[in-house]
């Protein structure tokens, strides 16, 4: 039994069962990871699947077990791979963050610039995908961490901790009757068609319910990931912005943002770490380049499981979106 062989059968496990997606994910070819996998259920003594015909039906309940073991061998493996590699001060490695498209354009760039400068031989790769997905990611094991943010609500799914605070703000063109009232309220902006975050129109969206609470119903004339394709239908006349105050640049010199009414809840930008995980030291300059309050070793000692987190209060995104972008 091999590691290659126990990182094979979670990849199949993970794709479906499909040995198509799996090889791809693991970078090796169907024949290869067939064979592997054969010869894994050739020791064991039984099958880890059950087939029909020449497909993968199911995983047998042996299978079910086999895989809880072997998440905890390849977690520790890579553990250990990552400890040896910090002790050796080694600096090269590969990053992987699971994001949203917003933390991605707007947060992201400038503290992976400042990583790059650091570590120039670690490769940095970005998974920017919708809110509802991005832990899931994480826990597939595809991603190092997670960037995620919530309007009050601790995300689950690992160790999450506080990076900081952030608004949404209201963005209208120039001309708009809204541009040169002040912060806008909830029954004003029913009377308007919005455009915001395709998250906005799930039931449980934090904006629906401040919306909710005011006794009043928004109209979403459109939705988007990303908030530049916001800013785009904004000015296209589609309807008023509702957006993070990261995405709102200097250069949108066009639009004009307004304080949103008092009943839309600001949210909190999180990291969510795999709980056990040694991460390698790169992982936490980047985290501590985001959030410059967050001490390194109290990282280290919440994810070993050897101390109840306390973190420090996170700071406003006006507070620190300056440091970050210097």
């Amino acid at each position: 039994m091999t590691l290659t062989q126990l990182r094979y059968f979670v990849a199949i496990a993970d794709s479906g069962l499909n040995i198509t997606l799996a090889a791809e994910r693991v970078h090796a070819t169907q024949p290869g990871l067939s064979k592997q996998l054969k010869q894994l259920e050739d020791e064991l003594g039984f099958l880890l699947f059950a087939r029909k015909g020449r497909s993968l039906e199911s995983i047998t309940p042996s299978g079910v077990q086999v895989l809880a073991h072997a998440r905890r061998l390849l977690a520790e493996a890579a553990n250990i791979r990552a400890f040896a590699a910090n002790q050796r001060r080694d600096q090269q490695g590969r990053l992987v963050l699971a994001t949203t498209h917003t933390q991605a354009r707007f947060v992201l760039p400038a503290a992976i610039a400042r990583l790059k400068q650091a570590y120039p031989q670690v490769s940095v790769h970005l998974q920017p995908t919708a809110d509802d997905e991005v832990l899931a990611t994480l826990a597939r094991g595809e991603a190092d961490f997670a960037l995620i943010s919530t309007a009050g609500d601790t995300p689950g799914g690992g160790l999450a901790v506080p990076l900081f605070r952030w608004s949404r703000l209201v963005l209208v063109p120039r001309a708009h009757p809204l541009a040169t009232g002040g912060a806008p309220t909830l029954a004003e902006l029913a009377r308007y068609p919005l455009v915001s975050y395709e998250s906005s129109i799930r039931p449980d969206s934090s904006l629906r319910r401040g919306f909710a609470q005011g006794g009043v119903e928004p109209q979403f004339a459109m939705t988007a990931r990303d908030a530049d394709l916001i800013k785009t239908y904004v000015r296209a006349g589609l309807g008023v912005g509702l957006l993070a105050e990261m995405a709102v640049q200097p250069d949108d010199h066009d639009l004009v943002a307004l304080e949103p009414p008092e009943a839309i809840p600001s949210c909190v930008a999180w990291a969510v770490l795999p709980r056990e995980r040694v991460l390698r030291d790169y992982a936490l300059d980047l985290l501590q380049a985001i959030a410059p309050q967050l001490d390194r070793q109290d990282l280290r000692r919440a994810l070993a499981g050897n101390s109840e987190p306390s973190w420090p209060a996170a700071p406003s995104w006006r507070e620190i979106g300056q440091t970050i972008t210097a």
